[in-house]
């Protein structure tokens, strides 16, 4: 499961945590033995607030909220906080696919232009014979690109038809590639089949029922709650700071589902269970089992396969990450945005269900924590998750900045741009990616596309960089014609083309 790199910062020391909420107790657990587990975590990846629940043989068997929800005020983590799930909404999506596909308004193998006409591939194969399925499993050999959407200034509908112009990396169903705008066209496809939104289904057909009292599907919903987490980062100094909601104001399938750890909770019980709620059948126990059914594998390789030590088999179900765990069948997905994460496990044959909340950019706090409880509750051999998953890190952040090093060892010192400044100013397109620009403003060339807006500093030659936190300073290329005149930037490894 493919986690963020995490950044290590000075944190706050851990609040007491609050009194002990009322939880069904099905069992003797040791509430204590794992607040102790959890605030390990906490300590060792410097996260101001984490929310719990655990869910055995269908019953809560512990739901609290640990630390601080806020930095700044000090406000406390409960388990009716909300937070961001991010990525961890492709289930909600799959399920309320599965719920059209009971009632005979979709199928799992319906070519995807059934339900969403305008939709396109670049892939000629691919194009004329991708299905829904093909889109919730990352199998139609389109690559990530994630700045379609992500900061993005368009509507969901508008990243459907961009992501129809991007040349695919790999051929069609040979390869997993996780694939954020094709869960969006599925969305698209359940509000088609519905004669409604996906947003709406989402809420009437899922949140209702299972008494999601707390969650919605953008983020002006889950701001107006009074208990709501705060997202933190780690600033270029190394310091824990406060950030900005990454803001959903149009519903995406993908991932702008908010929700309480409570609520998860309810939503977790339902996924271990038959397809029923209380009585009530919501869905078939086939058509939820075939969400949780491999559909891709997924290498065990590099980063992926240092991640999963104890693992053979690794695969993508739809909305849903399928594995083996000391013998046990593990059904996951994590969440990631902008100050927060998300990490939802199933054990099914257990009856086991953990999800955690946790408000710290790009963390790893959440598998360690996964992990450490899963092997707690199973009474599996125990691994310093945190300890484990901590030196990867550091491994990484060593690698990346070897690379940096390396990028700036190659600067050629004492070059100048080819050209006057002055020529290099222009529009700039991409079939896909669309319009960029580069201006000249106070002697210094700035570089905007999408939402983004970069101050250029000159590296050597024709290649300069492009400042921003967020993208990480991409170097962005200019190449010359013939004739001697700019022909093409490329950044982002987008090459945009010189406008006429």
């Amino acid at each position: 499961m493919t986690v963020a790199i995490h950044r290590g910062c000075l944190c706050l020391a851990l609040l007491p945590a609050l009194l002990w909420p009322a939880v069904v107790q099905a069992q003797s657990v040791d509430g204590p033995t794992i607040d102790s587990v959890i605030q390990d975590a906490m300590k060792a990846w410097e996260v101001p607030g984490v929310a719990v629940a655990v869910i055995r043989d269908g019953k809560v068997i512990y739901l609290r909220g640990l630390g601080l929800r806020d930095r700044g005020t000090k406000k406390l983590i409960t388990a009716d906080t909300v937070f961001p799930i991010a990525s961890c909404s492709k289930a909600f999506t799959t399920l309320a696919m599965a719920m059209l596909v009971d009632e005979g308004k979709m199928g799992w193998d319906d070519p995807v232009r059934k339900h969403v006409p305008f939709f396109r591939l670049a892939d000629p194969l691919a194009d004329e014979n991708v299905t829904l399925r093909d889109l919730v499993s990352h199998r139609t050999g389109v690559g990530p690109h994630e700045l379609l959407w992500y900061r993005a200034p368009w509507k969901p509908e508008e990243m459907i038809r961009r992501i129809g112009r991007v040349k695919p990396s790999r051929s069609f169903r040979s390869a997993f590639q996780y694939q954020t705008i094709m869960f969006t066209t599925a969305g698209h496809a359940v509000g088609a089949a519905s004669k409604s939104t996906w947003a709406d289904f989402v809420q009437k057909r899922i949140f209702e029922p299972l008494g999601m009292t707390a969650a919605s599907c953008t983020t002006a919903a889950a701001l107006k709650a009074s208990d709501h987490a705060t997202p933190h980062r780690c600033n270029r100094d190394g310091h824990i700071e406060v950030i900005p909601w990454y803001e959903i104001d149009t519903p995406n399938a993908a991932g702008s589902v908010n929700a309480s750890a409570r609520d998860l909770a309810k939503w977790v019980q339902f996924q271990l269970g038959d397809g029923t709620i209380r009585g009530k059948r919501l869905v078939s126990e086939k058509s939820l089992n075939e969400t949780h059914t491999p559909q891709m594998i997924i290498p065990l390789e590099g980063a992926t396969r240092a991640m999963n030590p104890d693992t053979h088999q690794l695969s993508y179900g739809m909305g849903w990450v399928i594995q083996d765990y000391h013998g046990h069948l593990l059904v996951s997905h994590a969440g990631a945005i902008d100050g927060f994460r998300a990490h939802i496990t199933l054990a099914p044959k257990d009856g086991l269900g953990i999800v955690i909340l946790s408000n710290l950019h790009q963390t790893r706090l959440n598998l360690a924590l996964s992990n450490s409880l899963v092997d707690l509750l199973l009474k599996l051999p125990s691994r310093d998750w945190n300890s484990y998953l901590a030196k990867i890190v550091q491994e990484e952040q060593v690698a990346a900045r070897a690379r940096a090093e390396e990028f700036w060892s190659k600067r050629r010192q004492g070059t100048k741009p080819s050209l006057e400044l002055t020529a290099y100013v222009g529009a700039y397109k991409e079939p896909a990616y669309g319009t960029a620009r580069i201006r000249l403003e106070k002697g210094r060339l700035v570089w905007e596309w999408s939402t983004f807006r970069c101050p250029l500093e000159h590296f050597h030659f024709d290649t300069f960089i492009a400042k921003n936190d967020i993208l990480g300073d991409p170097p962005l290329i200019f190449t010359l014609n013939r004739d001697g005149d700019i022909a093409s930037l490329k950044v982002i490894d987008v090459e945009f083309k010189r406008a006429k």
